[in-house]
């Protein structure tokens, strides 16, 4: 088991060097993330001990299953699904540093007034439904730059860029498009110069378009299937993206 996460890391790791100097980018500049959804804190703790930093967890039960035997080994730890307000306490308890997914209001209000509480501040990215489908969350493109300004006043927020989660396809065209939109949205928003806003990171890209997101700009990949193997339900079941 270990030998073939320790294999399959190296291989995406391969990737986005790849992919960097294919578009003259220094792959320093892009991070990976461990998408860790229905992975065993032991598979996880392979990749920790093979370098790797960075998880992502999209749901908060299991963020609490895992945090225990997780928290011996030094690492970071992001949340990438959907945020419900009524979990914003359990995802400050289990040591999340940025939430990727931040594309509410109300959301934006509850997780200040829990910071304030608690004395803290976190870093968030804001979700961009880049793929206009009704059923994904995220803040509709054309709205970006002005949610972006209302969330901006909330001083325990530190806004760091952006996170889209892109067309499911196998045409790549068409997933560029997602993540073109993504960096023109970066772009819009570092030219407004809004206080507490910082547009450093754009998290976009996964197992099977990474080299697409990182021409068109991507920081931060979240890979899971390429690196722990397939799992049993589709990607949309675990991004919890199904409305309604």
């Amino acid at each position: 088991m270990s030998n073939d996460i320790e294999q399959n890391l190296l291989h995406i790791l391969q990737r986005i060097e790849n992919a960097c100097l294919k578009c003259n980018r220094n792959p320093y500049e892009v991070k990976l993330l461990l998408a860790t959804k229905t992975v065993s804190a032991e598979r996880i703790k392979v990749a920790f001990r093979a370098g790797q930093t960075l998880m992502g967890e999209n749901r908060v039960q299991e963020l609490k299953e895992k945090f225990e035997e997780l928290k011996e080994i030094p690492h970071q730890k992001h949340f990438i699904g959907h945020l419900q307000t009524n979990k914003i306490k359990d995802i400050l308890r289990y040591g999340v540093t940025c939430i990727q997914s931040l594309d509410r209001l109300n959301a934006a209000e509850k997780l200040q007034q829990r910071l304030e509480f608690e004395n803290k501040t976190i870093d968030v990215l804001i979700q961009v439904n880049t793929s206009y489908e009704e059923s994904k969350f995220g803040v509709e493109p054309e709205n970006a730059v002005a949610f972006t300004k209302e969330i901006a006043i909330f001083d325990r927020l530190k806004i760091k860029g952006l996170m889209t989660i892109g067309l499911f396809s196998a045409e790549t065209e068409k997933v560029r498009k997602c993540f073109k939109l993504l960096k023109e949205i970066q772009h819009k928003i570092i030219a407004e110069n809004i206080p507490n806003v910082a547009m450093n990171e754009l998290s976009m890209g996964m197992s099977g378009d990474l080299e697409t997101a990182i021409e068109e700009g991507a920081t931060i990949v979240r890979v899971g299937t390429a690196i722990f193997g397939q799992r049993i339900y589709p990607d949309s079941y675990y991004w919890n993206e199904t409305k309604g």
